[in-house]
């Protein structure tokens, strides 16, 4: 099974609960697909760390062969390719892989070659597999990245926690799209309800079953939770504004391994989940 934890923003609680989620279970995969700031492998600390380069297509120009016929240019919707001097250049950093260019080239002027943008790193926590992927600094699109993440997660076993990269881009789409299930988590505040808005629209289009963690709850009015009673959302736990867990946090620990009341939360929110996805939960699977 394969449970994608979203929201429409940084800073909700997402890796939080992700990163317990994948704790509470005895054998499962910690998937971070945030992979422009990942985070989850400084909770988890892994160790039998391995790095795998994850590389893209990207077009090389003879300048010998162009004719300087500027269809390789006015193709690109990425303005990664420029004509100067009479002559195409190409922006590395903001080409997309998608090989038209070479494609059209009536000259057979551009071809391709491998350009690295990024990395997965894989290791192992107590139970859990931790798989991370990290995008190049300045490098235009994650998608490839996620993609290896992706593929090397069908390789693993176990249950599967996706920590998705905040928002509804297509890097979020990419994370969500072989997902059984997913959690979204909102903040009590208006900027939070919009967000969640936001990732309640992108899981209905992918047509993905989900349910909703309010985190940060207090006794004060929470407009993302008035707004899952509203839309008849399944609100699958509510996360108490509490200082202990936010120290828990801010110190790099897994809350499931500091407080037992926690690892009991996070194992009551997973069987709830499994139940929700229409799975039987497996107590062999679960610590």
């Amino acid at each position: 099974m394969k449970i994608a934890v979203l929201s429409g923003k940084g800073g909700t609680g997402k890796t939080l609960v992700a990163v317990n989620l994948a704790d509470v279970a005895t054998n499962s995969v910690y998937t971070d697909c945030d992979v422009e700031e990942p985070n989850g492998h400084l909770f988890f600390k892994p160790t039998e760390i391995s790095y795998q380069p994850v590389s893209m297509s990207i077009p090389t120009i003879d300048n010998n062969l162009c004719s300087g016929c500027r269809i390789c240019v006015d193709f690109c919707r990425f303005n990664a390719l420029a004509f100067i001097a009479g002559k195409p250049v190409l922006f590395e950093d903001l080409c997309h892989s998608c090989g038209g260019c070479a494609m059209l080239c009536p000259k057979s002027a551009i071809t391709e070659k491998q350009n690295t943008i990024g990395k997965v790193m894989t290791g192992n926590s107590q139970n859990v597999t931790i798989i991370t992927g990290i995008l190049n600094t300045g490098r235009a699109s994650g998608v490839p990245v996620i993609r290896e993440v992706m593929r090397c997660l069908n390789n693993k076993t176990g249950l599967a926690v996706i920590d998705c990269p905040p928002g509804s881009a297509c890097v979020v789409m990419e994370s969500i799209k072989d997902a059984d299930y997913c959690v979204l988590v909102a903040e009590p505040t208006i900027f939070g309800l919009h967000n969640l808005q936001m990732v309640t629209e992108l899981v209905q289009l992918f047509h993905k079953p989900f349910g909703v963690v309010l985190n940060k709850c207090t006794a004060e009015a929470n407009p993302s939770e008035s707004y899952c009673k509203n839309k008849k959302l399944t609100i699958l736990a509510r996360i108490p504004f509490d200082k202990e867990l936010g120290e828990i946090s801010s110190n790099g620990e897994i809350a499931v391994r500091c407080k037992p009341a926690w690892h009991e939360f996070f194992l009551k929110l997973l069987d709830i989940i499994i139940k929700e996805a229409g799975y039987e939960a497996d107590t062999h699977n679960q610590r």
